[in-house]
């Protein structure tokens, strides 16, 4: 039987966001802006929240990210975290390349099963019930045909990083800019210029929101 729905009922009690940016500019620090978190880790760089005393699971394999996916569905210890932060997604699809590679005789077939892989944990996560899932990248800088400097998040393969943005109704970019005194400053862009991926369907943040995930989650409804 048809499960007829209208748009209008539709819920966003759980966001699930793509956060990229460079180097340094403190993506991994958002979580310690997000409701009741914790960290599955792929990077060495949880130095910058060590005085938050957050929660977080070493992802070092395929195997531990597979393990930590099922303790959070299943497990009794995992109802009492909100927000699942996956850091980064980038340094994972690494992780899945070195091993397809290592198994391969054809550098483009592990290219081709690690974005089938890559796709299936993007999916996995991304649709873990009753939790905000963010998931941090790095960012790829390219030049267009017009010379013009473009920044997207980065993921090995172009196929992979081409694809990662359409898995997400938000993709922010964390992005640090001087102000006219030239001083630093961290903000997050919601909105595309046609140089900076970012996209929000929610339709609820400005271009520019300040440098605070937490904030943005409850600003979409979550």
């Amino acid at each position: 039987m048809i499960n007829l729905q209208r748009t209008g009922d539709a819920t966003s009690d759980a966001i699930k966001v793509l956060l990229y940016g460079g180097p340094g500019v403190g993506k991994t620090s958002q979580a310690a802006t997000l409701p009741d978190p914790v960290i599955l880790s792929a990077e060495a760089g949880l130095l910058s929240i060590a005085d938050a005393n957050l929660p977080f699971v070493v992802i070092k394999s395929m195997d531990d990210l597979r393990e930590a996916y099922s303790w959070l569905i299943n497990s009794d210890e995992a109802k009492a975290f909100k927000t699942v932060m996956l850091d980064s997604i980038s340094e994972i699809a690494e992780v899945c390349l070195a091993t397809e590679k290592a198994k391969a005789k054809d550098p483009r077939q592990a290219y081709g099963e690690m974005q089938t892989t890559m796709t299936e944990v993007v999916r996995l996560f991304r649709d873990i019930p009753d939790k905000h899932v963010v998931f941090t990248a790095k960012m790829e800088k390219a030049t267009d045909e017009m010379g013009r400097m473009l920044y997207s998040p980065s993921m090995p393969g172009n196929k992979t990083a081409q694809a990662l943005p359409y898995f997400f109704d938000e993709v922010l970019a964390l992005r640090v800019e001087k102000d006219a005194d030239g001083h630093p400053q961290r903000g997050i862009m919601a909105q595309p210029d046609g140089l900076w991926t970012a996209k929000d369907r929610s339709g609820k943040l400005d271009a520019w929101e300040p440098a605070h995930l937490g904030d943005i989650i409850k600003k979409i409804g979550g």
